[in-house]
């Protein structure tokens, strides 16, 4: 079999190391999933997404010249690749000046926050540089 670059496979995690796991292709052939490619939110510790004998659905990103895999459990989930099309079509549909309109508000938000927690950490409004 054949392993191709953009390719879904079905796989086992034969080992679980603090920057990733070892999965297990058919045909005996060994790919890792980076940490970042485990789920869709941060993940502190791969032990709670995985366990060793697990079987997984992963995507194929490379193949080195070495003979490395990389995959992807993350991309190689269906629902994430669907939620990203339909946020693009959902934003499409919003004219530009409503999209600038929600960037300002947000930005003005995020201003408001970073200015109350550093005046916070200055001692407030009124203090005193003695």
């Amino acid at each position: 079999m054949s392993i191709e670059v953009g390719s879904i496979l079905t796989g086992t995690v034969t080992g679980i190391t603090n920057f990733g796991a070892f999965i297990q292709l058919q045909g005996g052939v060994t790919g890792l999933v980076h940490i970042s490619e485990v789920a869709d939110n941060y993940v502190k510790d791969i032990k709670e997404h995985l366990k060793e004998g697990q079987e997984v659905k992963v995507k194929v990103l490379s193949v080195g010249k070495d003979g490395k895999i990389g995959l992807s459990i993350r991309q190689a989930n269906s629902k994430s690749v669907s939620n990203k099309s339909f946020n693009k079509k959902q934003s499409s549909n919003i004219s530009f000046e409503d999209k600038l309109a929600k960037f300002l508000k947000d930005s003005d938000e995020k201003h408001q926050d970073l200015k109350r927690h550093t005046d916070s950490k200055r001692g407030g409004r009124g203090s005193r540089n003695y």
